[in-house]
């Protein structure tokens, strides 16, 4: 190519970095701020869109996972829409760095989660059964979301009702929560064992398996996307040494 036709790339390159990450720095923005309105004002959120999902954000505590993840995305969108706009060396390489780091870690989780599922129920057993165990009516945005979670899917804390043995919540009621027993009452021991109503991680993997081909489908699409931000990210490093 001429350098007239190399230059006209370089330019249409760096204005497609420019925009594109500009996209996600908004999109990282407009996530941190709802999730600083969820931490913030949590049961309006629940009340709006508590009963429209029964996906893992309900499992977890929704505010912390909008803020990390929007936190990350202003941080690699303003690495890159700055990096490209002012031809930085320093910014694109830290950009490719992040995108190559969150890239690495989204694999390891993949393969975690595919080949050691075991692992990952042992994992989020011991994180999540205490936080049922002290927090489930006592906590009231926490309740709230596991009593919609537990309602809409069909399911009773994370393995099963003995989750909520030695639980605050049983020890004040003396009971289980009702959705431990198909929301018949008094939910108490030999009724919950009677229903039989499993755990939300087992509904959850049922979930993720029966839409394993949407779940592909996107994560195939996303890491597209970051190979080809990392590629652009270098091709502008380099062409920076050639100008």
């Amino acid at each position: 190519l001429s350098p007239g036709a190399k230059m006209g790339c370089f330019t249409f390159i760096k204005v497609m970095m420019i925009l594109f990450n500009l996209a996600i720095f908004l999109s990282g923005g407009t996530l941190l701020g709802v999730g600083i309105w969820v931490k913030v004002d949590g049961q309006s959120f629940v009340n709006i869109f508590g009963t429209l999902s029964s996906s893992i954000l309900q499992v977890v505590n929704v505010s912390y996972v909008l803020i990390v993840i929007g936190s990350i995305l202003l941080v690699i969108g303003f690495l890159g829409c700055y990096g490209a706009q002012k031809e930085s060396k320093c910014l694109l390489m830290m950009f490719f760095s992040v995108v190559l780091i969150i890239f690495i870690a989204e694999v390891a989780v993949a393969v975690v989660a595919l080949v050691y599922t075991s692992l990952a129920e042992t994992l989020l057993t011991g994180l999540l059964t205490p936080a049922l165990k002290e927090k489930y009516g006592v906590d009231v945005t926490f309740t709230q979301i596991w009593n919609t979670t537990m309602t809409e899917v069909h399911c009773c804390g994370l393995n099963n009702y003995t989750d909520f043995d030695d639980s605050v919540w049983y020890e004040r009621h003396g009971t289980y929560p009702d959705p431990c027993c198909d929301m018949l009452r008094p939910c108490n021991v030999t009724l919950a064992a009677q229903s039989h109503v499993t755990g939300c991680f087992d509904k959850v993997l049922e979930e993720i398996r029966t839409n394993a081909g949407v779940a592909g489908g996107v994560a195939a699409g996303i890491a597209a996307l970051e190979i080809a931000a990392m590629a652009v990210a270098m091709y502008l490093y380099c062409r920076l040494d050639e100008k």
